[in-house]
């Protein structure tokens, strides 16, 4: 059986990567009409995905400081100012707080270091989204791709297990990045049933539910489609 080869991560500054990307999203707002449909985000629109990601910083903001996040209203907002103000804030926290300290997270590390690393993936995804629904290219380093393949490898699939939000993987899935020479195992005990092989910014968006294993840029052996059809991500 394949190994998971996961790198530490500390090997990437969560932070300096998180203040960039939320760079820029916001930056990105004015480009996009906030009408535009985001289709793989249901029946969002780019309001509702700026208004989404907004309201995450706030939240995640009140988790690393063990606070419950002042309600943020209905809006409607403006916008990159709403952006702008709720980016702020949890950069200011992240980077105030000491990485140690104590926090409420979504897995058993317990310290505000897990939403530096939590928060920039839930942005990249998002400024994917965003900049992909104005039809506008996204240039992110392959190892920070492959961090988020990491994440949802290593944290957020076993965390839909343990909540009950989906039955354990019956069998593994190799995932190979062939940008960045990482390989993964996503669930199961047993020898895999399938490996897909890609660029990590594909395998990170296969795991979000952003890309299809028919992606002309993966090679895929075997079936993954069943383990894929699973929400593994919030």
């Amino acid at each position: 059986m394949t190994t998971a080869v996961p790198s530490p991560p500390a090997a990437l500054d969560h932070l300096a990567l998180l203040a960039d990307v939320q760079g820029q999203f916001l930056t990105t707002i004015p480009l996009v009409d906030p009408r535009t449909p985001v289709p793989w985000c249901g029946r969002w629109r780019v309001r509702n995905l700026v208004e989404h990601l907004a309201r995450i910083h706030h939240w995640a903001a009140g988790q690393a400081r063990r606070k419950q996040e002042t309600p943020l209203g209905r809006g409607p907002f403006d916008l990159e100012s709403f952006y702008a103000t709720n980016a702020d804030e949890l950069l200011t926290t992240l980077r105030t707080l000491d990485p140690d300290a104590p926090a409420w997270t979504l897995d058993d590390s317990g310290v505000v270091t897990f939403w530096r690393r939590r928060q920039l993936h839930e942005t990249l995804v998002h400024l994917w989204d965003l900049r992909t629904a104005g039809g506008l290219p996204l240039d992110v380093a392959p190892e920070v791709w492959a961090d988020t393949v990491d994440e949802v490898v290593t944290v957020l699939q076993p965390r839909q297990e343990r909540m009950g939000r989906m039955e354990p993987l019956a069998a593994s899935i190799e995932l190979v990045a062939d940008d960045t020479d990482r390989t993964w195992l996503l669930g199961g005990t047993g020898a895999h049933t399938a490996r897909v092989e890609g660029p990590a910014s594909v395998l990170a968006l296969l795991l979000w539910g952003r890309a299809e294993p028919a992606d002309p840029s993966l090679r895929v052996d075997g079936d993954p489609t069943q383990a894929l059809a699973e929400r593994l991500t919030p």
